[in-house]
């Protein structure tokens, strides 16, 4: 968020992105990039500016929102936040996978990385219609694979976010056309697995 000192106000505004628009290339293709973050989430950022604008809300940090707010502004607010954290979950350098306390973590609650990756795929596939897959912590530290529909977040039944696959078509029918479960095995050669751990 941007402060104009004259008016006082907080602007969301879409972040540049870590790499460019081509870097996740054949996984995500450019063009989907374009449309998926250059206009599908700029069109979230423009609706939350003018849905918090002369509210109690056009000062607030859009985590509170998302814990707060409902229709309209809750779903334009979690899909501007989601989008933004799913985006810079993602690297053009190929990781090997997540390391130290997050891959014991991992180890502990599935058995292996491969059968986590395998369960949170299997929970992509299963979300009905448009939505999201999330790895996420409680607050104890122990992990769990949920999914949530449209734009529903975590941090509103009290998990903290760790990673997130976008299960809208518009996510990925560009690329994969009604294949999603291709999508989802495709992302995990562009994980950012030190964004990851740092958020664990």
């Amino acid at each position: 968020m941007n402060s104009d000192k004259k008016n006082r106000i907080m602007k969301y505004e879409l972040p540049k992105l870590p790499y460019e628009y081509d870097a996740l290339e054949p996984t995500i293709s450019k063009k989907t990039i374009e449309f998926h973050y250059g206009k599908h989430e700029q069109t979230y950022i423009n609706n939350l500016n003018n849905l918090t604008k002369g509210t109690p809300y056009e000062d607030t940090p859009i985590e509170t929102i998302i814990k707060e707010a409902d229709g309209a502004l809750f779903n334009n607010a979690s899909q501007a936040w989601n989008h933004i954290f799913y985006f810079f979950s993602f690297t053009p350098h190929k990781s090997e996978g997540p390391k130290g306390a997050l891959a014991k973590a991992i180890d502990e609650k599935w058995g292996s990385f491969e059968e986590f990756k395998k369960a949170f795929v299997d929970a992509g596939v299963a979300q009905f219609g448009s939505g999201w897959v999330w790895l996420v912590k409680d607050k104890e530290g122990k992990l769990d694979i949920i999914k949530e529909g449209n734009a529903g977040n975590p941090m509103t039944k009290g998990y903290t976010p760790l990673l997130t696959f976008d299960v809208w078509e518009h996510a990925y029918y560009l690329d994969y056309q009604n294949r999603r479960a291709d999508h989802l095995n495709g992302l995990w050669d562009i994980v950012d697995w030190k964004v990851v751990e740092e958020r664990y």
